[in-house]
């Protein structure tokens, strides 16, 4: 499921943009709000649902997968690729978050997208393998995955998907770590909340970080052959991601801009944060 913004064009093809991102969010929170916006700087653009998220369909529900939501990203391509208004020679993909990652991920295997821009971005394989910087080793990921598989024996007894302990907390006690008070903060209040966003109202599927553990991303970002722009916060609890993504591609048609100031969730809402005028020049440049 997505949301098309078409901006007047005088009957020309024009250059389209699939955005998608944060990692459990709908297409009715930053990515929609991305895709708004760079309708009204004159892109085409879809701002999409993940399979087994918000308005998409597939069951079960709230579950991700490394493959499936990088084909995702490329059955929204297919969409624009094919949709009448839209520039087949002209599509770029920006990816919010963890689907940053996956932005990535589909550019590397998918040689229609003409550009790609990661914005807060996540390795959602590093994150679920390692922990968060990269704080677990070996033994504390076959704990893990010990704990995850049986879950998996328990909910196929039950005929359910247990939901994941790890989810955003009701009430913040205030001893949380900075980056889920800033989740909190965009989530769980009105600047951010939608009744449909796993982040806002629910939980991913517990089982679900195996694949993500088993299944690297970005194996072949080094060869992206189309212009990144990889923008990032300073103050992010997440910057290591992008800074280490970013050494993996190669040529000199990427970029990695950092953001002075901003923490991982500003790049979410921010128009005052959000570098659209840069983001409009590189797809200016990359779709022509």
């Amino acid at each position: 499921a997505g949301d098309l913004y078409i901006p007047e064009s005088g009957g020309q093809k024009q250059a389209a943009i699939a955005v998608c991102g944060p990692f459990g969010a709908v297409k009715e929170q930053a990515s929609g709000l991305y895709a708004q916006t760079m309708a009204e700087r004159g892109f085409l653009t879809l701002a999409f649902d993940p399979s087994f998220t918000g308005e998409s369909g597939g069951e079960p529900r709230n579950v991700a997968s490394p493959d499936i939501n990088t084909e995702d990203v490329s059955a929204a391509v297919d969409f624009l690729a094919t949709l009448p208004e839209a520039d087949p020679k002209a599509i770029g993909v920006i990816g919010i978050c963890g689907f940053g990652g996956m932005a990535l991920n589909a550019a590397a295997m998918d040689t229609r997208i003409r550009g790609t821009v990661t914005s807060t971005m996540y390795d959602m394989s590093r994150v679920n393998a390692n922990g968060y910087f990269d704080a677990m080793d070996a033994d504390a990921r076959h704990k893990r995955r010990q704990e995850l598989n049986a879950r998996r024996t328990a909910d196929f007894r039950n005929g359910s998907s247990a939901p994941s302990p790890d989810g955003l907390p009701e009430k913040l006690t205030g001893n949380e770590p900075q980056f889920v008070k800033d989740y909190y903060d965009y989530y769980k209040t009105k600047r951010g909340f939608h009744p449909r966003s796993i982040n806002s109202n629910g939980a991913w599927n517990a089982t679900m970080p195996l694949s993500f553990m088993n299944m690297p991303l970005l194996a072949y970002a080094g060869e992206i052959r189309t212009p990144v722009l990889m923008i990032h916060g300073e103050k992010a609890h997440s910057r290591y991601f992008s800074e280490d993504a970013f050494k993996k591609l190669r040529g000199g048609n990427k970029e990695l801009l950092i953001i002075p100031g901003a923490n991982h969730t500003d790049l979410y809402d921010r128009m005052d944060v959000i570098p659209f005028d840069t983001i409009e020049a590189f797809f200016k440049s990359s779709l022509k």
